[in-house]
């Protein structure tokens, strides 16, 4: 008899362990492990584009070498000087630019390599930034948010640093991008990302009559047809009213600029001025930038839109702050995961 209870209270301790142990095995999903995979896939995106035979003619050295236009000489000088040696070693380089950028993006894929890959790809996407895109367009004045400026692979760079792998000691981050760099300093990139958007967009360039129209239907060749008919359709929406189009994407940056100030008692206005990011971004990737040009030879990336859905991801209000044991079990997870691959 005292055996049978014996065991009957070793099941029952079993089945307590088990009750009490379930909830640390059930770990919440690690939102910021999926956008640094969503960042890792675009990163072999661009690899697998740099692979493509247009990059293998001079065309590439071209391209390079139109991103001095309109800069300074300090800033063009070393774009022409870049243009020319790719030129003049085109396969070695190019297969060296198309290599590096998968390996980047399997590096941020796998767990034990994430924190080099991301370092990594700061420093590449800063070179790009400047040998590559001429600083977006920043000091040409021409730069346009609708096309990309200030420069798709500066998000690369950003969300790096957002998305790094660590968390800082103190209460629980109001949003994804908080947990490495703190809520401070992550709010003032996306206002200062933001609000630069609004000061592009108001340039005179972008304020004329055509400009917007203009630079869509610039996207339209190579395009397959459907997309092609999207781009038609957008250019005539909106043929003759840049200063118009200019002035509502303007009030709309700078209320997306704020939206991450927004007290926690506001989070759902918040999430409504994140979803407006995210609808923008989706809309001028389709009708804008052609999917960046990816269907057409010659796109290297697939420009900004992608990258502003993964950046407004990152600051997506937290439903609730989670309970200091949660909040341990969850640390806990995050170093147990550190030991995986993925």
């Amino acid at each position: 008899m005292s055996e049978v209870a014996v065991a009957a209270g070793g099941r029952t301790a079993v089945r307590g362990r088990f009750r009490t142990e379930a909830p640390s095995a059930a770990v919440r999903p690690d939102t910021r492990r999926a956008l640094q995979l969503g960042l890792a896939a675009i990163w072999l995106l661009d690899g697998v584009l740099q692979y493509q035979p247009f990059m293998y003619t001079k065309a590439f050295g071209q391209m390079l070498a139109a991103g001095a236009a309109g800069n300074p000489a300090v800033i063009a000088r070393p774009i022409t000087w870049d243009a020319t040696l790719v030129e003049h070693h085109l396969v070695l380089l190019n297969t060296l630019f198309a290599t590096s950028q998968l390996l980047l993006g399997i590096g941020i894929a796998f767990r034990p390599t994430v924190r080099l890959a991301l370092a990594a790809s700061i420093a590449w996407s800063l070179g790009v930034w400047w040998f590559g895109e001429g600083l977006g367009g920043v000091l040409s004045g021409a730069a346009d948010p609708v096309n990309g400026a200030p420069g798709a692979v500066i998000l690369y760079a950003l969300l790096a640093v957002l998305l790094w792998p660590a968390d800082r000691p103190g209460k629980p981050a109001p949003f994804i991008a908080a947990r490495a760099v703190g809520a401070h300093v992550a709010r003032a990139l996306w206002l200062v990302l933001w609000l630069s958007f609004e000061y592009f967009t108001l340039l005179p360039a972008n304020r004329a009559p055509q400009a917007v129209s203009g630079m869509i239907a610039s996207m339209n060749s190579g395009e397959p047809g459907w997309l092609a008919a999207i781009l038609r359709a957008a250019a005539s929406l909106v043929a003759g009213q840049g200063l118009a189009v200019s002035v509502v994407l303007a009030v709309a940056f700078a209320l997306i600029a704020v939206s991450v100030y927004l007290p926690p008692r506001a989070a759902t206005t918040a999430r409504a001025a994140l979803l407006l990011a995210i609808v923008f971004a989706v809309v001028i990737w389709v009708a804008a930038q052609a999917l960046g040009g990816i269907l057409a030879s010659g796109a290297t990336d697939p420009n900004s839109g992608p990258l502003l859905v993964l950046l407004a991801l990152a600051y997506w209000p937290t439903r609730a702050l989670p309970s200091e044991p949660a909040a341990r079990s969850a640390e806990s997870a995050d170093a147990d995961a550190e030991g995986s691959l993925v």
